[in-house]
């Protein structure tokens, strides 16, 4: 498998927009070319359509590809386009539409409110993303109490009346960093997706925000569930995105390719977000966030960490996770090494040969707005 798609042809694809009628169809290309023009790039994309008019495609051209993204590797984005952080909003929003515009595997809207909320929602992502501070900890869980309550079968249930954007805030952004709440990491970027999605939610289909609130006073939305009511995939290992593609906002899934450590619970692999600027998620350390590299290094050194502790239960050190991390950084030849093993596309569940930790796939928010939303909320 990893030898066949590490040479894997791309095409670029970008956003594609369908609409059941011409009108629609114009309007909303007419929408699209005052956003793109409104972030400096109507030189740089192609606009067509299909031969039956329903579709029109937006893509970089190829020649700002090659410049901008050689290989389609986005993580230098904010370098080649001269981008500040991700509070200028407006830098932001140009590395998540030139990302998207770059797509090997397009990504499609019924209409242009549902492209602009999917770009507020990936902003609000990365926002998210970067203030979330957290403890991990697969076993034990907590939340603040005026916003949430435990439940042993429904899991953590938002209290009455509450408001779930707040709740979810105030479980992810602590103001006391030492009294951080406790979460997996998986469970991390469903709270971090889910605050961003209903902030985007409260500003285009309220009505669906409420539908949110009731259940999520009921029984939570989580793991499987989650993942099947909110999320989208795009790639898979028959057809796999560039291994360095990524789109500020993306869920990303990093897996540990070692079969001793990857049997620890919550060292499986790695759930993190991109922000954007070559940047991953560590909700561990905010104020040190991964990048692609140190990511790789870190999920390959977890086997050095692995060890049985006193009842035979392999568990991992995460001290000496640190220190190998730390020598393999000072070292130009083993950096260089490790990178190599780990810049390998995953190899296939339950097998562990040669592949990486590379997934070949990623996750983004399903549409939102009230004509069209695809998010359906069971009772």
């Amino acid at each position: 498998m990893n030898a066949t798609h590490q040479n894997t042809q791309f095409e670029t694809r970008g956003i594609e927009l369908v609409l059941s009628t011409t009108f629609e169809r114009d309007q909303a290309v007419d929408q699209m070319k005052a956003f793109i023009g409104g972030h400096g790039l109507s030189d740089c994309v192609d606009i067509s359509h299909s031969a039956d008019s329903s579709t029109a495609t937006f893509k970089l051209k190829e020649a700002y590809r090659k410049k901008w993204a050689p290989e389609w590797n986005t993580n230098r984005l904010y370098e080649t386009l001269s981008l500040g952080g991700y509070q200028v909003k407006q830098d932001l929003d140009k590395e998540i539409v030139v990302a998207m515009l770059l797509a090997t595997i397009p990504f499609t809207f019924p209409s242009y409110e549902e492209f602009f909320s999917a770009v507020q929602i990936r902003h609000h992502v990365v926002m998210a993303g970067h203030l979330a501070a957290l403890n991990f900890d697969t076993d034990a869980a907590e939340r603040p109490e005026d916003y949430w309550h435990y439940d042993e079968e429904a899991g953590f249930l938002l209290n009455a009346g509450k408001s779930i954007i707040d709740a979810l805030i105030k479980a992810t952004q602590p103001k006391d960093i030492e009294g951080a709440y406790s979460f997996s990491c998986y469970r991390a970027t469903e709270y971090v997706i889910l605050l961003s999605i209903a902030q985007e939610l409260k500003a285009v289909n309220p009505v669906l925000l409420k539908r949110l609130e009731e259940r999520s006073e009921n029984r939570a939305i989580r793991s499987g569930e989650f993942h099947e009511v909110f999320l989208k995939e795009y790639g898979s290992i028959e057809q796999p995105f560039p291994m360095k593609y990524y789109v500020p906002g993306d869920r990303v899934w990093f897996r540990n390719p070692d079969s001793r450590s990857s049997d620890v619970s919550g060292y499986e692999g790695s759930w993190v977000i991109y922000l954007g600027h070559n940047l991953f998620t560590n909700f561990w350390k905010r104020d040190q966030p991964f990048t692609l590299e140190t990511k790789c290094i870190e999920v390959f050194h977890w086997k050095d960490g692995a060890y049985l502790d006193q009842d035979g239960e392999l568990q991992i050190d995460e001290t000496i996770v640190e220190s190998c991390v730390a020598k393999t950084l000072a070292d130009p030849v083993s950096y260089q090494k490790t990178l190599e093993r780990m810049m390998r596309y995953r190899d296939p569940k339950g097998v562990y040969d040669q592949g990486g930790c590379i997934d070949t796939s990623r996750e983004s928010p399903r549409l939102v707005c009230p004509k069209t939303s695809d998010i359906h909320i069971p009772n």
